[in-house]
């Protein structure tokens, strides 16, 4: 098994910065797309940390991706708005529709964000935690390209489809659900392959439909929910994918070009993404949420746990100790993305 290698956060950081900027990403994509990896590499989401960074080199290098979008958006309603990512980097159209929305929220009391013409964007928590950092709730989704079978299905037809949650807490790290409606990313495979690690039990399965522990030779991942329950992801799949591409007129999952492993690194992917910003103010009022909230968590933390020791979690709890702990002793990395951004095995760099 191959060992990962601790970079300290700052370097991390300005090693992907400079990749972009190699790659020929104008300032704002580049550092968009830093940012979104740097949130998933901080709290431990390393599947759509800065492993992601080849890939997307491959793709603006390519032409795939646009290294100079115009990112546009329109209002639609009082409540809804359309952003156009002009085939760049998905982070860049997703970060500007979440702040959209939470502008447009804090007129309305919600606002709702399309994304048309985008690319992947990596972890959706990265756009609801931007929410919850400005107070309100946060909501992000994205669909993807065909790697997920469906219940009972011998063949991928989703994407791996998240949902992401994130609320304010009040002097506390924001409550966070960031989840793949697969049984893992098909990232989380790829970085398994560059580890030479082998795969949980019944998450992934080879080309004919057969279950496998073998990263190499995985070629589709299982629903979320595993055996006689996989039913539950696939349909939450499908809500992704309703918000993401139907109801955005993009790319629906079947029919969107790969994000790997295919010889077309030119043509747009038309990748869709949606998001909601919610404030509290609108609704029980902003001082009865942060009550509300409180209290919650306070119960939520107190149930006794299975072992008699650690406090239950919440969502987000682990994700926050990790990104400390990281921030504390080093963000891990595989060996293949830290040869590609210059990284020796010590963490120091090697140019």
């Amino acid at each position: 098994m191959s060992r990962a290698i601790l970079v300290q956060a700052d370097l991390l950081a300005s090693r992907l910065s400079r990749a972009f900027a190699e790659a020929g990403a104008s300032a704002p994509a580049g550092a968009a797309a830093t940012r979104a990896l740097m949130h998933a590499s901080r709290l431990g989401v390393d599947s759509h940390g800065a492993r992601l960074v080849m890939v997307y080199d491959q793709k603006l290098r390519n032409g795939r991706a646009n290294r100079n979008p115009v990112v546009t958006a329109r209002r639609t309603a009082a409540a809804a708005a359309i952003v156009d990512g002009d085939n760049g980097l998905g982070a860049l159209a997703a970060y500007r529709a979440m702040e959209l929305a939470i502008e447009i929220a804090r007129e309305s009391g919600i606002g709702a964000v399309g994304v048309v013409r985008s690319h992947h964007y990596g972890a959706a928590g990265a756009y609801a935690t931007v929410a919850a950092e400005a107070g309100l709730i946060g909501f992000a989704t994205t669909n993807a390209d065909s790697i997920v079978a469906p219940f009972e299905g011998a063949q991928a037809f989703h994407g791996t489809n998240p949902l992401a949650f994130a609320a304010p807490v009040e002097g506390q790290k924001p409550w966070l659900l960031d989840m793949a409606t697969s049984s893992i990313p098909f990232n989380r495979v790829l970085l398994y392959r560059s580890l030479a690690t082998i795969l949980p039990e019944g998450v992934a399965a080879d080309r004919q439909g057969q279950m496998t522990r073998d990263a190499e030779v995985a070629e589709m991942l299982m629903p979320l929910g595993g055996a006689g329950y996989g039913f539950k992801g696939a349909a939450l799949a499908g809500v992704a994918t309703l918000l993401s591409a139907i109801l955005m007129g993009t790319t629906l999952d079947h029919a969107m070009i790969p994000m790997v492993g295919t010889p077309d690194l030119q043509t747009p992917r038309n990748m869709g993404h949606f998001v909601i910003a919610i404030d509290p103010a609108f609704f029980a009022g902003k001082a009865m949420f942060d009550k509300g909230m409180r209290s919650y968590l306070d119960a939520l933390r107190a149930v006794r746990h299975t072992d008699g020791g650690h406090p239950v979690m919440a969502p987000g709890d682990r994700e926050w100790a990790v990104e400390a702990e990281r921030l504390r002793d080093g963000i891990p990395i595989d060996p293949d993305t830290a040869a590609f951004l210059k990284i020796g095995a010590d963490g120091t760099p090697t140019d």
